[in-house]
This record gives structure tokens, sequence and C-alpha cells, in this order.
């Protein structure tokens, strides 16, 4: 079992991983009759692209990267009817200097991590890359 989920009441639920004993809570986002307060489970399923993204880089390019410092901020893009995520925007932010081929190695790694392979076709990923100029 990866996880438990329960649904605390209030629009709230409370998940903890099992493995580690962490526990996230969700709200209802406030544009679908929540408090808005924690993240929603549309904003853990985009955030969960970002983080993938960069754990995935960070594993498969270790030898060849440092990519440590960098940041990835999110933009969820909900769609009506049925309503659910149309787009996630990802803008990659690293702080260091990189070559054209380390720059490819990260962008691929990016497109291709589990979570961006996982996501419906229909859902948009738009991921941005922005490289430091400077060492």
């Amino acid at each position: 079992m990866t996880s438990k989920v329960t649904y605390i009441g209030n629009l709230r639920c409370e998940a903890e991983h099992i493995q580690s004993g962490t526990i996230v809570q969700t709200d209802a986002p406030t544009d679908n009759h929540g408090k808005g307060e924690k993240f929603s489970p549309t904003d853990m399923c985009a955030t969960s692209l970002a983080e993938c993204a960069l754990t995935t880089i960070a594993i498969l390019a270790k030898d060849k990267v440092n990519i440590e410092g960098a940041v990835c901020e999110v933009q969820k893009l909900m769609k009506a009817a049925p309503r659910r995520i149309g787009e996630i925007v990802c803008v990659f932010k690293f702080p260091w200097k990189y070559t054209d081929e380390q720059k490819k190695l990260i962008e691929d790694i990016a497109h291709n991590c589990p979570v961006a392979q996982s996501l419906h076709p229909d859902l948009v990923q738009t991921m941005v890359f922005e490289y430091s100029k400077e060492d």
C-alpha cells in the first residue's frame, strides 16, 4: 500500500504516506466550494509533474549536470465540462550555466518523467526552461 486517504470533513482530506508516516492534507479549491487553505487535489497533480521532472533529472543526469537550487513555478489551468485540468505550465529556472547538450538532456528527461508519461494526452503540458547565463 502506498498511502491511506481519509476524508476528515469540510471538504478536506488527509493522506498518510505509509512508508514514512508523512501526512499531507488537501482542501477543495476556492472556485469549487473549498477554503483553499491547502493544496487542492488538482494542485497536487500539477505540482507532482514539476517534482517528478526535477527528481528524474537529478537521478538520470546526476553525473552530467548539477541542478541544486533549481526551481519550478507551476500554473494549473482548469477546464469545465467535465471539470478537469486542461493545462499545466511548468517554468523551470536553473541557476547554472549549461552546454547545449546538457540543456537537451535536462529537457528530454523532464518531458519524459514518469508523471509526464502518466498524464492523459489531452492534458497540455507546457514546459519552459530558463537557464542562468552566468556560472
